[in-house]
Parts: structure tokens; C-alpha cells; sequence
């Protein structure tokens, strides 16, 4: 097993154990990807020797983890057994203690032999998640693990066993009685590292679990795309956020987020259903996200996102529009690059209308970089007058008046450009703006 030279240290704790007389096995991803010709990732160990031996032998160790402490050597995850040594069970007695039987498969360096009592070799062939011997206990162990499945089913293209599905549906409450948000919040962002995550929320869907992580999302399963799309807003949604790029989590989560505002803003009017409006509904969101612990920053960088996602942007477009769309951009310190993206992939993720060709994004572009190079001003902080200036000039005192009147100067400048020198500032203020 090659396990890349990046597992040298793995395979050095191995051998130091070796030598004391105990046994030690690669577990988990690496054994997995091994199997599936991947390049490996994380080298898991798990061993018979107590943690107090460990941390003996091996200088840089601290333990980590509180349902199962786990010994950290030099960053890799060494875990004693917990079956028992003297049980005559070992590594298959730990080895069912595991989550999933694809992750309970234990690769024998000294032996070159795979170890795998629950037939999880089989079960990555066949892309079938189970849980290790009994889905209640595994669950009720660490209820995590019930979106873990769904990441799992969603990255390997591959399904929930029945009994795994029984028992996530069955224990499906316990996502948000027990388990931190921040936990899930870091399986979200895994997901997002997916091929197409919209796979792991039909996962979440099915099993009872979305309603439980993202309300707002799961509740659009059923809501009408209306008139202007060919899908339901679930579906639209999903497509956005697979249209996103995989190494921008966050940017991928909004755009599995970016209309469950359509929700709050359904009307019917004229016989039609519209949703004027919906990018501002974003309540509902909100608390999602902060369920889930996401930072403030990160809050407001996916409610900018929503907001600003439906500002048009066309052939048509004029400079001084493009000005204010960039100056409302700057506004919610979002980068023009991400809301041009956003509206890519949300008209790529209509069926009712064809995709954005390179030629219109490129017209999109050139619109957006001419404002940019011109180096007009886009907030308050680019005029090329301060506001101490405005106070020796009109003889003001500190105040919030002096913000207003940087706000009207901003507004002269993105209608005309050419206005934002000092000694054309100065003219205006002396006209009274």
C-alpha cells in the first residue's frame, strides 16, 4: 500500500509501535482511497497500545476528542483500541465500533493484507452507505454521523442502504437536539467540496434531515419556479449552487441559499405567481446561518450575495447604471467578479432560458472593467475630498451632516465622473451640493 510521502510519519509511528510489541493499522480514508486508486489522504492509525503508552513514545502528542479520544502524533490521528485488547477481537472488535463499513476496513502494512469484517470492501464497489453493525447505536453514538451518510452517498454517487435510511428517518430529530451547529456547519462546507453537493441536499431531503439543518431551503422543494423557469425553486436552487466553484465554499453555499427568499415573497397577481422582491427576504436565512454558528463576516458575505443577486446587469446596461450597481457592490464588500458569477450560474440553472454564451459574458465583463479602470469612485472614502475638508470649508462642526453631504457628493460623482476632483468638489459644496 503507497501511501504518498506525505504518510512517512504515519508509517514511522507504525514502526516505533511495532517495536514495542503492538499492533497498529492504516483505518479509514486512506484505506479507501487505496481501494478505489485514489491518491490517499489522511493516514488514520489505529492500535493497541493505550494512549498513555503513546504519549509516552512520542514526544508531540496531545489528545484530542471527547466521545472518542484520539491521540494526535505530529498531526496524525493515532486511536487506541477501545474493544479491548485482551477481548481476542482486535482490530475487528474497534473496527465495529466505526461509522460506516467503508470506513471500517483496516490495511495491514506487515501483512500487505487487507482487514474487513463487515465486507466494506464490497459496499464501495457497489457505492451502497451502511452503517456498521447496528444503525441505532451508531447513531445514538454520535447523531453526526446522519449527515455524514447523506456527504458520503453524495460524494461516491452512491445510496443509502434501507436499513441505514430506516434509521436515519427514524433518529432524525437528533440533528438538532444534539449536535452542536458548528458540526454541521463543518460537514456543509465538506459538501461543498463535492463534484455536484446538490446530490448530498437530495440526501439531506430524503432522510428528514434538511428541515432540520436548512429550513429555508428545504421548503422551497415543493414552491413553483413560476413563469419565468421551467423548475421548482428547489431545483433551480441546486443547480445554481453546482454551477459555483468547488473551492469557494461559502460562495457555493449561497447559491444553494440565494432565492429562499421566494418563499416569504410568493404573491399571486394577475393569475400569476411572482416573487417581487425576494432577494430582501432574508430573515429566514439568517437564522439558518446562524443556527449553523457561521461567523458574522460569513453571515453577511452569503446575505450580500442574496441581495445583490438580482441586480441587472445587460447589453443594454448603461455607464452610469453599471456605476451604481459597482457602488452598491462596494456597499455589501462584495468582490464584481463573485456577483457576476452568481448571475451566471443563476441563469445557467434556469431551464426556462438558455445560458449566458461566452460572448455575453464578455460584453458583462467589458461593461463592468471600463467603470472599474476609470477609477471613479465607488464609496464615500474614493472622493477626492475628506471629510475634514468639507468641515474647514464650510465651517462645520463634527456631525453625521458631514456623512450626508459625502453621501450626495458620491451621488453627483456616479452620475458624471469627471466630477470627483478637489477643486470641482469644492465648487459643488459651495453651490450647496
Amino acid at each position: 500500500m503507497n501511501l504518498g510521502s506525505k504518510r512517512a510519519q504515519a508509517l514511522e509511528i507504525i514502526h516505533i509501535l511495532g517495536k514495542k510489541g503492538y499492533k497498529a493499522y492504516i483505518v479509514g480514508g486512506a484505506v479507501r482511497d487505496y481501494l478505489l486508486n485514489r491518491p490517499p489522504g489522511d493516514a488514520d492509525i489505529l492500535t493497541d497500545a493505550p494512549a498513555p503508552v503513546i504519549k509516552a513514545l512520542f514526544a508531540q502528542t496531545r489528545q484530542v476528542g471527547k466521545t472518542f479520544p484520539i491521540c494526535l502524533v505530529n498531526g496524525v490521528e493515532v486511536a487506541s483500541c477501545r474493544a479491548g485488547k485482551h477481548s481476542g477481537s482486535f482490530p475487528a472488535g474497534d473496527l465495529g465500533l466505526r461509522d460506516f463499513t467503508i470506513n471500517s476496513m483496516a490495511w495491514d502494512l506487515a501483512s500487505k493484507t487487507l482487514i474487513d469484517p463487515f465486507d466494506g470492501k464490497k459496499d464501495l464497489i457497489k457505492k451502497i452507505i451502511r452503517f456498521t453493525g447496528d444503525p441505532g447505536k451508531r447513531i445514538l453514538e454520535d447523531p453526526l454521523r446522519m449527515v455524514r451518510a447523506c456527504r458520503f452517498a453524495g460524494q461516491f454517487e452512491g445510496t443509502l442502504s434501507d436499513e441505514t435510511l430506516a434509521a436515519i428517518l427514524m433518529h432524525a430529530p437528533l440533528i438538532s437536539e444534539k449536535v452542536p451547529g458548528e458540526r454541521i456547519q463543518m460537514e456543509l462546507i465538506k459538501a461543498m467540496a463535492m463534484a455536484t453537493p446538490s446530490q448530498f441536499f437530495l440526501n439531506l431531503r430524503a432522510t428528514g434531515l434538511l428541515v432540520r439543518i436548512l429550513p429555508c431551503l428545504d421548503r422551497c422543494s415543493a414552491l413553483d419556479g413560476g413563469p419565468h423557469h421551467g423548475e421548482t425553486v428547489f431545483e433551480h436552487s441546486l443547480m445554481v449552487g453546482d454551477a459555483l466553484p468547488a473551492n469557494r465554499p461559502l460562495f457555493r453555499l449561497a447559491g444553494f441559499v440565494h432565492d429562499a427568499g421566494k418563499f416569504d415573497a410568493a404573491r399571486i397577481e394577475d393569475g400569476q405567481l411572482t416573487f417581487a422582491g425576494h432577494e430582501t427576504h432574508v430573515d429566514a436565512i439568517r437564522t439558518d446561518l446562524e443556527a449553523l454558528r457561521f461567523s458574522t463576516r460569513d453571515q453577511a458575505y452569503v446575505l450580500a450575495l442574496v441581495r445583490a443577486h438580482m441586480r441587472p446587469l445587460t447589453e443594454e446596461t448603461t455607464p452610469k447604471a453599471v456605476r451604481r450597481l459597482l457602488a452598491m457592490l462596494d456597499s455589501h464588500g462584495l468582490p464584481f467578479r463573485d456577483f457576476l458569477r452568481m448571475r451566471i450560474a443563476d441563469k445557467k440553472g434556469n431551464l426556462a432560458k438558455q445560458p449566458y454564451t461566452l460572448s455575453d459574458i464578455r460584453i458583462r465583463l467589458g461593461k463592468i472593467l471600463e467603470e472599474v479602470s476609470g477609477r471613479t469612485a465607488f464609496n464615500v472614502n474614493d472622493l477626492a475630498i475628506s471629510g475634514r475638508d468639507i468641515m474647514e470649508l464650510l465651517q462645520m462642526a463634527p456631525g453625521p451632516q458631514v456623512g450626508r453631504i459625502k453621501e450626495c457628493l458620491l451621488e453627483r460623482v456616479l452620475e458624471d465622473p469627471s466630477l470627483n476632483t478637489r477643486q470641482r468638489l469644492e465648487q459643488l459644496l459651495r453651490q450647496g451640493v
